[in-house]
Formats: C-alpha cells, sequence, structure tokens
C-alpha cells in the first residue's frame, strides 16, 4: 500500500540519450520549489567543469543538493517541501555506494519505501539503462549492472509515468 501523493516520473535511457534534459524540461513545467537531487562527484576538473555546467543551465529557480550517498534522506527531507524533485541519477549513485562500501541492497531498498511514502507533487528519477549490451568480463561490472537492473525494474514498477528517451526522442512506455 502506498502513502505517497504526487506523481513519480521514471525516465531512463543510455548515456548521453537526452534522459536528463527531457526529465529536467518536463519538471520545469511545474510550480512551486524545484530541487535537484545530484548524485555525480567531481574527482577530476573536467567532471567539476560539467557539474558548473548543469548547475548554471539549471537556473535560479532549482536548489541543487548534492547527495552522492543519501538520497533517500534528502527525499524524506524534501517531502511535504516543494512542488517538484527531479533526481539524477540512480545509476550514478549505486557506483558510489558500491565504491563506498555500503550495503547496496539496504540502500536500495530504503530508497524504493521513501518512494513509496514521497509527499511531492511530481518526482523526477533519471536512471541510465545498463541491460542492453554485452555481459560485462568482471564481476564487479556484472554486479552493478544486476543491482541496477532490478533497481530500475522497481522504480519503474512504482512509476505512474515511465519514458525510454533515445537520441534525444521520449517514447512514453508506461
Amino acid at each position: 500500500m502506498s502513502d505517497r501523493t504526487g506523481t513519480i516520473t521514471f525516465v531512463i535511457g543510455g548515456a548521453r540519450s537526452g534522459k536528463s534534459s527531457f526529465a529536467l524540461d518536463r519538471a520545469s513545467e511545474y510550480e512551486g520549489q524545484k530541487v535537484f537531487i545530484a548524485t555525480a562527484q567531481a574527482f577530476d576538473s573536467e567532471m567539476t567543469k560539467r557539474i558548473q555546467k548543469h548547475r548554471q543551465e539549471r537556473g535560479g529557480d532549482w536548489e541543487t543538493v548534492e547527495a552522492p550517498l543519501a538520497i533517500t534522506g534528502v527525499l524524506k527531507d524534501k517531502s511535504g517541501k516543494c512542488g517538484v524533485i527531479v533526481i539524477d541519477c540512480l545509476t550514478l549513485w549505486l557506483s558510489n555506494l558500491l565504491l563506498a562500501g555500503m550495503d547496496v541492497e539496504m540502500e536500495t531498498g530504503s530508497f524504493i519505501s521513501s518512494l513509496s511514502t514521497v509527499n511531492c507533487p511530481r518526482v523526477f528519477i533519471v536512471s541510465n539503462e545498463v541491460g542492453m549490451g554485452i555481459v560485462p568480463e568482471n564481476e564487479l561490472a556484472r554486479r552493478f549492472r544486476d543491482i541496477a537492473g532490478r533497481l530500475n525494474q522497481k522504480t519503474a514498477a512504482l512509476a505512474d509515468e515511465v519514458y525510454m528517451v533515445t537520441a534525444g526522442i521520449p517514447v512514453k512506455i508506461k
């Protein structure tokens, strides 16, 4: 049973497919405080510039919360306090959890539970589709792919709308 209010939109696609732009464009259409939960970390100057560019593109209408590990806590904290939340992206978050040695199953389970109770008119969640390529050659990559695939499935099941974005073209699949 879900106690949440509002609509969850899940946006999935390959790298550089346009999924983040699509989610932000859709989210910008709505009123109220806008919160962007960012999972990326700047480990080099190129990524630092990329993050700065994305912040500038979002503009002053957006509160950016950097949460490379703690998206569930931020989601709970912002629940009931804003009009739109964008989480970008689940697969970066999973990478961060794995590399930090955290309990990924517990963290993803907590995230899915928090989605069931979130109180926000619009929540957009962005993730990479990782299951359309070849089987990875090493254990860590296979584990990542499997966890990401299961998390994407659970997120899509909870979502009210699901879009697959390919070459900048969104296709509604749910």
